[in-house]
C-alpha cells in the first residue's frame, strides 16, 4: 500500500488476453476508492498521469506525467502464454517503464482513464533507432468491461469463427495463384479449414479470402482478432469474402467462444 504495508489478496479471476485480474482484499485498511473515467470522452492532448513502481518496491508509487497522444492505437505484443495479441490501447508520453504495467493511468481529476500495459523502447524499423515517450494503456471502458466478467465469472468469454486461417501475404506466389482471386486482390486472410457447429460452418470454406469484417479491411489474422474480441457472443457481423474470384459477403452470428474450439 502507499504506505508500505502489504496486505493478502485473493486472486477472483484473470484475463491472460489483456494480461488483467482481479484481486480481493479486506477494506480494513482501504480509505479511498479510485473512480473510473469514461475513456469513450477522452481528447488528444489532455493531462495523463501514470502511476506505478517502476523498476520494482525500491521507486514504489512513482508518478510521471504526459498527455494522451492518440486514442485507439492497435498495439501488437506477446502474452504470458506466448501468444501474439492486438489489443485497443490509449497511447501516451507518460513515462512507463519494467513495473509499471498494472498501474493507473489517471486524468487530471484522479479519474482511472486506463491501465498502463507497454511500452515501445526500440523499432527495428530503423536500424538502432531508440523511442522514447510512447506508452500504452488499456481504456478504462475495456478494463471495466473485462474487470465486471471476472467478477461475474472468473474468466473472460470471447466469441469463436471456428477457423484456421493464414495471412495471404505469407503464402509462396504458386499457392496464392492457385487461390484464383482477382488481381487487385493483394491482402487478406485465407481459411484453411471450418471446424463443425461453429459459426463459420455453412458460411465459410476451405480458401476462402476474407478482406473485410463490418467493412473494415482485414489484411492479418491479427486484425481479425482484434475486430471479434471487440464483440460478444450473441452478436452478428457482417464478412466479405473471395471465393476465387467471386466476392461474397455472409453475416455470421457470434453463438460460440474460444472455448468450443477443437484443439
Amino acid at each position: 500500500l502507499a504506505d508500505g504495508s502489504k496486505i493478502t489478496g485473493d486472486l477472483v479471476g484473470k484475463d491472460t488476453y489483456s494480461d488483467l485480474a482481479v484481486v480481493k482484499v479486506s477494506s480494513d485498511k482501504i480509505s479511498t476508492v479510485a473512480e473510473f473515467a469514461d475513456s469513450n470522452s477522452l481528447t488528444v492532448g489532455e493531462k495523463a498521469i501514470a502511476i506505478g513502481s517502476p523498476l520494482g518496491t525500491e521507486y514504489a508509487n512513482s508518478v510521471t506525467e504526459g498527455i494522451v497522444s492518440s486514442l485507439s492505437r492497435t498495439v501488437t505484443m506477446q502474452n504470458d502464454n506466448g501468444e501474439t495479441v492486438s489489443t485497443n490501447a490509449i497511447q501516451t508520453d507518460a513515462a512507463i517503464n519494467p513495473g509499471n504495467s498494472g498501474g493507473a493511468l489517471v486524468n487530471i481529476e484522479g479519474q482511472v482513464i486506463g491501465i498502463n500495459s507497454s511500452k515501445i523502447s526500440s523499432t527495428s524499423a530503423v536500424a538502432g533507432s531508440a523511442v522514447e515517450g510512447m506508452g500504452f494503456a488499456i481504456p478504462s471502458n475495456d478494463v471495466v468491461e473485462i474487470i465486471n466478467q471476472l467478477e461475474k465469472n472468473g474468466k473472460v468469454t470471447r466469441p469463436a469463427l471456428g477457423i484456421s486461417m493464414v495471412d495471404l501475404s505469407n503464402l509462396s506466389s504458386s499457392a496464392t495463384s492457385k487461390l484464383d482471386l482477382p488481381d487487385d486482390v493483394k491482402s487478406g486472410v485465407v481459411v484453411g479449414s471450418v471446424q463443425k457447429g461453429m459459426p463459420a460452418d455453412g458460411k465459410l470454406q476451405e480458401n476462402d479470402v476474407i478482406t473485410e469484417i463490418d467493412g473494415k479491411e482485414i489484411t492479418s489474422k491479427t486484425d481479425i482478432q482484434t475486430n471479434l474480441y471487440s464483440h460478444s457472443i450473441g452478436d452478428t457481423i457482417k464478412v466479405t469474402f473471395y471465393r476465387g474470384k467471386d466476392k461474397k459477403t455472409e453475416e455470421l452470428k457470434l453463438t460460440k467462444s474460444t472455448e468450443d474450439l477443437s484443439d
